[in-house]
This record gives structure tokens, sequence and C-alpha cells, in this order.
């Protein structure tokens, strides 16, 4: 078994500015999708300029703020967000949502898109396989956080935690006990899997020429089937268990949608890309 490192959130202090490593994590991503865009708009035949992709960022990083913190209140937040609707704006106190950012990614890149004379698919398309290195720095930005803990293993891997830090997976054990019992460390398993696996999936699916929607599909259905499964070793959200079956988290049930979208999306694809 591992023991969890301790790893201080705060990863600069200037005074009374703080930079935590979850907003490094942003960064990265943030940083990755422009390099790799740029990177897939040289060459030949892409249809996209640097200048495009740059463009195509900054309309990308409201998306993903601003549907990440609204989709985190919503979905995760939302008698929270009635009681207190200025929460919302509240974004340093943490919660933000992956599909909520999702959401609110497709619609920038749509404006995107109608600016440019692209279209929506064609601008997702080229968008997609630069999202799975910023899902692997936000899982590890998770990760440093000590969040989204996995359930308890008998595994090699599963990862003991401090009681000193970490209480409420301490629950229960013997008075002055200072481990908890070894967890799924499912913000790594989401980060090899959503991050890794898929990038490598899309990137080299999309290295040739594919059907418009394509690599769309691929991409919802890669991260729809990753997050599914690793939702079955992570515990749900405390304030929202599971949602039906003793076994359905909220995670699963946005994620089915996302399934099935990207399934169908695969064959109207290819349907109409036979001659």
């Amino acid at each position: 078994m591992l023991d969890y490192p301790h790893i201080d959130p705060v990863a600069l202090s200037l005074g009374p500015l703080r930079i935590h490593w979850y907003g490094i994590m942003y960064l990265l991503a943030f940083s990755a999708a422009w390099a790799l865009g740029r990177y897939r708009a040289a060459r030949p035949g892409s249809g996209w300029t640097a200048r495009m992709v740059d463009d195509g960022l900054f309309y990308g990083v409201l998306g993903t703020i601003l549907g990440g913190r609204l989709g985190y209140m919503l979905f995760y937040g939302f008698e929270q967000t009635l009681a207190d609707p200025w929460i919302i704006l509240r974004i340093w106190e943490g919660g933000m949502s992956f599909h909520g950012g999702m959401i609110g990614v497709a619609i920038a890149l749509w404006l995107f898109g109608r600016h440019h004379g692209l279209g929506l698919w064609r601008t997702l398309d080229f968008a997609a396989p630069l999202v799975p290195p910023g899902l692997f720095a936000g899982r590890i930005g998770n990760f440093i956080n000590g969040e989204l803990w996995g359930y308890p293993t008998n595994l090699p891997w599963g990862m003991r935690l401090p009681c000193e830090k970490f209480g409420a997976y301490c629950e229960g054990l013997a008075p002055g006990a200072r481990w908890s019992p070894p967890l799924h460390a499912s913000q790594l398993y989401e980060a090899a899997l959503e991050g890794l696996a898929l990038f490598l999936i899309l990137w080299l699916f999309s290295a040739r020429p594919r059907p418009t929607m394509a690599v769309t599909g691929l991409f919802l259905l890669g991260y729809g089937t990753f997050r599914f499964g690793v939702e079955f070793v992570r515990l749900p959200d405390a304030h929202l268990g599971y949602l039906a079956f003793d076994r359905l988290t909220m995670g699963q049930l946005l994620t089915l949608p996302m399934i099935l979208l990207g399934t169908l999306l695969l064959v109207l694809a290819y349907r109409r890309a036979r001659p």
C-alpha cells in the first residue's frame, strides 16, 4: 500500500497573495491546448491558422470557467444556489463541473465557429484532441487538494490518508489511529484514463482525415466510458449520495448522455461518409 504524500495545496505565497496548485493546473491545461492547437494548425490542409487557435482558446477559456462554475452550482449545489445566488461568483471557494464546462466550451466554440465560417462540428473536431491534457492536469490538481477519493481497497496501490488531515476517512477506527484504510486514488485513475489514454486515442485517430463529427463522437464516447467506469470505485459526493439503485452517482447520470450522443455521432459520421 501507499501513503498519501503531504502536498501543500498552496504552491506559492507572496504576502496576502496565494497561488494554488489547482490554479496552476488550469494554466497548464490551457497552455497545452494552445501549444497542441498551434502544432496541428501548422499542418498542411488543417484549415486553421495560429491566430484562429489563439482566438479559439480565448473562447474556450471563457466557456470553461463560466460553464464549469454554473454547471457545478446547478448539478451539485442547486440548493446552495437557491439559498445564496451570490455563491456562483465566489469561485475561490471551489467547485467546478466538467460537464458544465464541456457545455460552456461547446457553446463558446459554436460562436467562434460561426464567426470564422467553420461550423460547429469542424470546430469541435479540431478542439476535441486538445482537451484530455487539461483533464489530466485537473485530476492531478484534485489529487493535490486531497479530494474525490474512492472506496477502501486491498489492492497494493491503495493509498492511506493521514487521519490528522482526513479525519472523515478515519471514522470508526481506534482512537489515535494515524492512517485511514487504503483507498482507491480515483483522481489518478481518471488522470490516466480521461487524460493520458484518451489523449493518445484521439490524437492518433485524428492524425488522419476522418468524417465530420467522428472525432467529437469518439471524445464523448471515450470520456463517458472512462468516467462511468471509474465512478464504480469513487465515493459519491457526500451531500448527494447515490441517485438510484444504491449505485448510480451524479457523475454517471451526467455521463450516460455523453456515451449515447458519442455513439450516435460516430454512426452518423460514417454513414454520411459512405460513397
